[in-house]
């Protein structure tokens, strides 16, 4: 009879356990980056507090501050897992002209004459769920009623929190009820595109950019439960990307060693794929040849689908740069001359790729890199749209 009063006890505990994950599924919400910014900037406009939620390494820091530099303000980042309470709430000292106790104010906090210099002051409460419950309660008071001892926020700051889930295994504690009751969470997803949109703007090394396109669910493959210390994501991406740069910035590094770095940012096996993709890429053409019509074919040890993402990419970026570097002077010369490496470009990927690959390359060239193009000035676009039309209208 105890062993089956047991045996009923663990079921109800494992049915307990999957009534709590299924509710946890039905329930986890998640957004994108694209979908995020704007919400988050809704509820700023309204001075309401939001905490966003997310895996380590997606980019949360990363989306205050740009939201922050976008409406021509600032992101005061406070990382609340390294704070004390008097952090937070500042320091006791007794005046002796009033006779009183007062607080001097945290330096860390904006003053109304700092705050007056931009129109709007994001304070980010970063790692807010590493913060000790003390720490926590002192927050709690900052943003319940905009002020903590004798310390008031200005009007123009607002305030946004991110911390990771409880599921990522970091240090965490729960924040109590009354306190996430005054936020509005939001769950931070990755999701490629907007990746990616991020990383031409931030100039990522093309060849990360052109393996994640063929690779997609290895920009963040970050499990928990795994034993490893090094993981894809975002940000260890952009680690990859800098070790890439300094490598053409002839930096004293071996192949080797830099495999021990790659491995080491993202994971030994997704390293491993990456630098097979890499060694393909290496014999590829130089994109500015392709532009100047002087190469006209693939060499066939080239022909890999991945290194060819990474040639689209580097074709886009050396139109886009060229583009860009138009000046008033000549500027109807010079932009014949560009559509001419734009047909160069379309030329060579007709004559090369296939289907799917020139409806992403048109993809990435209009939506990634904007490139303006003018069909009307382009030889080829004509054909181009005959073959790859209706597959373009579809994509």
């Amino acid at each position: 009879s105890i062993l089956l009063c047991i045996y009923k006890l663990r079921n109800r505990e494992i049915t307990r356990e999957r009534e709590d994950n299924m509710s946890q599924e039905i329930t986890a919400r998640t957004v994108r980056i694209s979908d995020l910014v704007p919400s988050v900037k809704r509820a700023m406009k309204r001075k309401r507090p939001v905490f966003i939620w997310g895996p380590p390494g997606v980019g949360k820091s990363e989306v205050v501050e740009g939201i922050a530099t976008e409406l021509g303000g600032i992101a005061i980042d406070i990382r609340l897992g390294m704070y004390e309470p008097t952090d937070i709430r500042g320091m006791p000292y007794y005046d002796k002209n009033t006779g009183k106790m007062v607080w001097a104010p945290p330096i860390d906090l904006p003053s109304e004459e700092d705050a007056a210099k931009y129109p709007v002051v994001v304070l980010f409460l970063d790692e807010m769920n590493q913060a000790s419950p003390s720490v926590q309660g002192a927050a709690f008071q900052l943003i319940l009623n905009r002020k903590v001892g004798q310390y008031t926020l200005p009007e123009n700051v607002v305030v946004v929190a991110a911390g990771n889930r409880e599921t990522d295994k970091g240090v965490t504690f729960r924040m109590p009820t009354p306190l996430r009751n005054r936020f509005t969470h939001l769950e931070l997803a990755v999701n490629f595109d907007d990746w990616q949109d991020w990383a031409v703007k931030n100039n990522i090394h093309p060849d990360v950019v052109g393996y994640l396109n063929f690779a997609k669910s290895d920009l963040f493959d970050f499990d928990p439960r795994a034993s490893g210390n090094a993981f894809a994501s975002p940000r260890s991406w952009t680690f990859v990307s800098e070790y890439l740069y300094d490598e053409e910035d002839d930096v004293d590094v071996t192949d080797n060693q830099l495999t021990d770095l790659i491995a080491g940012t993202v994971g030994e096996g997704i390293a491993v794929k990456f630098n097979t993709h890499r060694k393909f890429a290496s014999k590829l053409p130089i994109p500015t040849d392709i532009l100047d019509g002087k190469i006209k074919e693939l060499p066939s040890d080239a022909r890999e689908t991945s290194a060819m993402y990474t040639l689209t990419v580097n074709m886009a970026y050396e139109l886009k740069q060229n583009y860009d570097n138009i000046k008033d002077k000549d500027r109807e010369k010079k932009l014949e001359k560009w559509h001419d490496q734009c047909s160069n470009v379309f030329q060579f990927m007709m004559d090369n790729f296939q289907t799917e690959m020139n409806v992403l390359a048109l993809r990435i060239m209009l939506k990634n890199y904007n490139i303006a193009l003018n069909p009307r000035k382009l030889k080829n676009f004509s054909e181009f749209a005959k073959r790859y039309g209706d597959y373009i209208k579809d994509a």
